[in-house]
């Protein structure tokens, strides 16, 4: 693994873990404590933190399409045995990360469209938190079953065959 595939990886990870834990905090930590705030004081904190957590919200996918799609096209090569595999978990795992991010970005944004969304942030954030955590499921599998698999082709190699 040369060093841009490893740089890749860490921004990949590391911006899932910035996004996915800023949305556990978000719901289960800022979004209690706000409801004990008077309304204006609410309001006005909600505003706030919303154009903050904005920037953090279009970086964060943006670098999470570029480094996603260059490690799938680049970087990931599953063994043929657990190819066909790999690649529909890997499907279905990149169309549950586009819902994640409509839903993040009609959170922070300002469309008519969303607003019954963004008037109950406890439930769209709970949906963030729980699309994440299948995807970390997801990653969590492959990586394993991808590791087993290269593992098992490896021993394959150095075996003599009967």
């Amino acid at each position: 693994m040369d060093f841009f595939e490893l740089l890749s990886r860490w921004v990949h990870v590391g911006t899932a873990i910035v996004l996915l834990g800023g949305s556990v905090y978000t719901r289960f930590v800022l979004l209690p404590a706000a409801r004990q705030l008077p309304d204006e004081a609410h309001q006005k904190l909600r505003e706030l933190t919303v154009a903050r957590w904005k920037k953090f919200v279009h970086g964060g996918i943006l670098l999470l399409l570029l480094t996603g799609f260059y490690n799938y096209l680049a970087v990931a090569k599953p063994e043929a045995a657990f190819k066909k595999q790999y690649h529909m978990l890997m499907g279905i795992k990149i169309l549950i990360a586009l819902l994640l991010f409509v839903v993040a970005s009609a959170m922070v944004g300002r469309s008519k469209a969303f607003d019954r969304m963004r008037q109950n942030p406890k439930r769209a954030l709970g949906l963030i938190v729980l699309l994440g955590a299948v995807i970390v499921c997801i990653s969590g599998y492959l990586r394993v079953q991808g590791t087993k698999a290269i593992r098992q082709a490896s021993e394959a190699v150095v075996a003599p065959a009967e």
